[in-house]
């Protein structure tokens, strides 16, 4: 995808990236450590952390099963750090936890190497796209590195996300502004429409003018012959109806404190708005 490999060049262009010299990682700090923890738990089920934490040898606290994962893990990194006085100890739980192969989907792995990034650049080090732990310039502040890091976009190319849908809305995912990044994206499906109609109006009158089925539409998502086909098409009509009405409409219009939109919704909507993307783009006028 045009539109995804653009985003992910500009992303890489900012990692020059060396591998990770084992011995001479300097210590982190106990923030540092609590932090990337703190990330790491979300990639890890809590019977999987013995195994996870053994090769870092012995606790100078009990691991206690059941306890918070990022406490388990955290404890672990601080007593082998202790013990060795540098960094490897983080740097070798990071490896163990981000092997792609641990995780279920690219969207999930995604997800959690944004979010360990997000501290670990501001140590001057990453998690590659293999897992591994590589050196890149340091992020100065933490606004940098959550930007550099940008987990929802990562999320988004993991997911194959439609191009049209990344070029309404790159500027506000850079900013991690998922309130108008919605709102864009759901705009890109009307322009969308505008486009493949030449129609003029907006919202759900655009789609009553376009797609409707019980009046034969002008644009079609299939050969529009048998029941089935019409429910599909009345059925992408109330989808693209759903998102004006639940994402385009409050977000032009609400203040942005009283109407916020998190991460994983940000995610879900612009999967939803990429999927009808692609019918779109499919149909026939």
């Amino acid at each position: 995808m045009e539109g995804s490999s653009t985003a992910s060049s500009a992303y890489e262009g900012l990692c020059q990236r060396r591998p990770i010299v084992s011995s001479s990682v300097p210590a982190f700090s106990a923030g540092a450590i609590e932090m990337v923890c703190r990330a790491l738990a979300d990639g890890v089920t809590g019977p999987q952390i013995p195994n996870l934490i053994a090769p870092l040898g012995r606790l100078d606290v009990p691991d206690v099963p059941g306890g918070t994962k990022w406490k388990r893990l955290n404890n672990a990194v601080v007593s082998a750090q202790n013990r060795q006085g540098d960094g490897r100890p983080l740097v070798r739980l990071v490896t163990e936890i981000m092997a792609p192969v641990r995780f279920a989907s690219v969207a999930e792995f995604e997800s959690v190497r944004g979010s360990v990034n997000e501290r670990l650049l501001l140590s001057a080090l990453e998690v590659r796209n293999d897992g591994k732990v590589g050196r890149v310039g340091a992020s100065s502040t933490l606004a940098d590195a959550q930007q550099r890091a940008n987990r929802v976009a990562a999320q988004l190319r993991g997911r194959g996300v439609h191009q049209d849908v990344l070029h309404f809305c790159r500027p506000e995912l850079l900013q991690n502004n998922y309130f108008h990044a919605v709102l864009e994206a759901s705009k890109s499906v009307a322009e969308k429409l505008r486009q493949r109609t030449g129609a003029t109006s907006d919202g759900a009158a655009l789609v009553d003018a376009t797609c409707s089925a019980s009046s034969g539409p002008i644009l079609r998502f299939n050969n529009f012959e048998t029941e089935t086909e019409r429910s599909e098409q009345a059925g992408l009509g109330l989808l693209m109806k759903g998102l004006f009405s639940a994402y385009r409409n409050p977000t032009a219009h609400a203040p942005k404190v009283l109407w916020a939109t998190d991460e994983d919704e940000a995610v879900d909507v612009l999967t939803l708005a990429s999927m009808l993307h692609r019918r779109l783009d499919r149909a026939n006028v």
